[in-house]
């Protein structure tokens, strides 16, 4: 097939350290270029890829300095999509809603993945007002706040190359936090937890502008005051091998709807269990007893500590392979291409049975 996939502008593709998007945009172009579909990859300039990229932009625009407003930035890249579009079997967006307009112009058939939280009380009349084009959920909570009728074409988890992160049997004797510090992934539990079962705690997060006072206020002074907690910094992929494989588990404490938790499929990937809080994904992403384990409360974390030494981590790892692999979740787009290329630019709701879904959402 004939595939565009457009990237967000923010961070290159892949990013070089913090970015989910944009790396699940990226093993998804990599593994269908290998596959020997003909990929174009519309993104920034300084992205890394073996499809045709397109360059949007010089670079990343978070790493601009003189930029201000990114807005200005994704409507040159839409004009750069509109004049190539007839070239496409099927366009693919990741950049949340800009794109709507354009795509009910009806110049390819489209797909848009949905890769944040849609609770917030302005996506709803804009989501009403576009229920025809064809959209993918990452988990099926992501899906919950969302207006009826909205067209769902499938529900796809993000995966991995297998070869990615290797997997360790034996690891080191300290807990892994990854992600941002932020008041919704809660590293402020993970430095309790990681205290009151006596284990050492290492977090490699990264300090947005808008949390820097978080950090300044709560919890940089709980990493002062604990001796056993480490703060490292935001890390890169070959840092995170180690990160998460020597970990005894990953700490995910998360306070908020999480779409779905990329460093989950992360951490079972070197074999390393999770223990997270159930929120949002949780439940779709862990499966109890197996992966990790799944808790309510600080109190009940503490508790599985002492059930980490019951999980196969080879078994950890295997599970990762059967349900998060870049190749499924190739697999499951590529179905979804193929659908709607066969239908055209038509994307009424009726004609996309959702057959990832799992569920009869769409009449």
């Amino acid at each position: 097939m004939k595939i565009a996939q457009v990237a967000p502008l923010f961070e290159r593709i892949p990013p070089k350290l913090y970015g989910g998007t944009e790396r699940i945009v990226s093993y998804l172009t990599e593994e269908l270029v290998r596959q020997g579909h003909e990929v174009t990859l519309f993104a920034s300039g300084d992205s890394l890829t073996d499809a045709e990229l397109v360059k949007c932009t010089a670079r990343a625009l978070r790493l601009d300095p003189d930029v201000r407003d990114p807005v200005p930035y994704h409507i040159i890249m839409l004009e750069q999509l509109r004049e190539r579009a007839a070239e496409f079997d099927i366009l693919h967006f990741h950049i949340d809603l800009i794109h709507f307009p354009l795509v009910r112009s009806k110049l390819a058939p489209s797909i848009t993945t949905l890769h944040g939280r849609l609770d917030m009380p302005d996506l709803q009349p804009f989501y009403s007002a576009f229920p025809d084009i064809p959209l993918i959920s990452i988990s099926h909570h992501q899906r919950l706040p969302m207006p009826r009728p909205v067209n769902w074409a499938g529900n796809i988890y993000h995966g991995l190359p297998r070869e990615l992160l290797p997997f360790r049997a034996k690891p080191s004797d300290y807990f892994a936090f990854v992600g941002r510090i932020s008041p919704e992934k809660r590293p402020d539990r993970a430095i309790e937890i990681a205290a009151r079962a006596g284990v050492p705690l290492k977090i490699a997060a990264k300090v947005d502008k808008v949390d820097q006072t978080y950090w300044n206020d709560v919890i940089a002074p709980l990493v002062e005051a604990h001796d056993n907690v480490e703060y490292i910094g935001e890390i890169d992929e070959r840092q995170k091998a180690d990160f998460l494989g020597n970990a005894r588990a990953l700490l995910f404490p998360i306070d908020w709807p999480e779409p779905f938790g990329l460093v989950m499929i992360e951490a079972m990937a070197c074999g390393t269990p999770v223990i997270a809080f159930d929120s949002g994904s949780v439940p779709e992403v862990i499966d109890e007893g197996e992966t990790g384990f799944i808790v309510r409360t600080v109190d009940e974390a503490v508790e599985a500590v002492s059930r980490i030494p019951s999980l196969d981590r080879a078994r950890v790892r295997a599970t990762f392979e059967r349900r998060f692999s870049v190749e499924r979740m190739a697999e499951q787009y590529l179905e979804v291409y193929r659908e709607l290329a066969r239908f055209g630019v038509d994307t009424r709701p009726q004609q996309i049975k959702g057959r990832h879904n799992g569920l009869q959402e769409v009449a």
